[in-house]
């Protein structure tokens, strides 16, 4: 959060780690199944991605330039064709699952950063139009949604949500979760401003959904390559994808919503 709030070039490296790093913890989960993905040319794409993104929401290139990344797409196929895989599709397929999974919901944070009325940074930059609001709104949603659904999971749980693939989630924790993420966009509203109260709230439910579906998704290619942890980066936490699992699913959702309703 310090990072993200102190200066548009910290916000900018902030992301650019998280998320390779996540991307990088992906295609480790699925070469743990013994599928050969393309690495450095899945974290290569995604960084260029980004950087084509924050471009062309900051209005310094075009969005013409996001057709240049069909190019590693096509040179990842063609690149199979040389390695003799028994599985070549498998590994062409992760490689570009894990761009869509991982890298364009991050892609989506800079056109919710500039052109947008909200809390500035920390330090002074001469940036126009870039406001670290709406990233700093959500992450204070996830963090009461989650806070909500632990302490009301583990004291009142008793309906599992998804045993399968998750046995300690239960609905009385989803709604708990959704009670306090509601609860905490009347704070949002007050500080970052951008939409409405009653968007927030909106905005808030997309949050408490799409974070929780965003775990269970992890969880379930976890579960599928039978890993307990995404990584060891961070002690008592896991990895990268463990910890920034349910933000993935929650910023299309978000940014869906602040472009066709905001």
């Amino acid at each position: 959060m310090g990072g993200i709030s102190l200066h548009p070039v910290t916000f900018f490296m902030v992301q650019l780690v998280v998320m390779t790093g996540s991307l990088y913890e992906y295609y480790r989960i699925v070469e743990n199944d013994k599928v050969r993905v393309f690495k450095i040319t899945g974290l290569m794409t995604s960084v260029l991605m980004y950087l084509i993104s924050s471009a062309v929401a900051s209005g310094y290139a075009s969005p013409a330039f996001f057709i240049l990344l069909i190019l590693p797409v096509m040179g990842t196929m063609i690149a199979e064709m040389y390695r003799n895989s028994s599985r070549p599709f498998d590994s062409i397929a992760h490689t570009v699952a894990g761009l869509i999974y991982v890298a364009i919901p991050w892609s989506l944070v800079p056109f919710m950063s500039f052109n947008t009325e909200s809390v500035g940074t920390l330090l002074t930059h001469s940036i126009e139009g870039f406001s670290p609001g709406v990233l700093i709104g959500l992450i204070i949603l996830l963090w009461a949604n989650d806070i909500g659904a632990y302490l009301v999971g583990i004291t009142l749980g008793r309906h599992r949500l998804f045993e399968r693939i998750s046995p300690k989630k239960s609905w009385e924790g989803f709604f708990g979760g959704l009670a306090s993420a509601v609860g905490a966009a009347f704070i949002v509203d007050g500080w970052i401003g951008i939409t409405t109260l009653q968007g927030w709230i909106i905005i808030s439910i997309l949050v408490s959904i799409g974070g929780t579906y965003g775990d269970l998704v992890e969880s379930m290619l976890k579960r599928s390559a039978g890993v307990k942890d995404s990584g060891s980066i961070m002690p008592g936490h896991g990895g990268f994808l463990d910890r920034f699992d349910s933000i993935l699913f929650a910023l299309p959702l978000i940014f869906l919503f602040l472009t066709f309703f905001g």
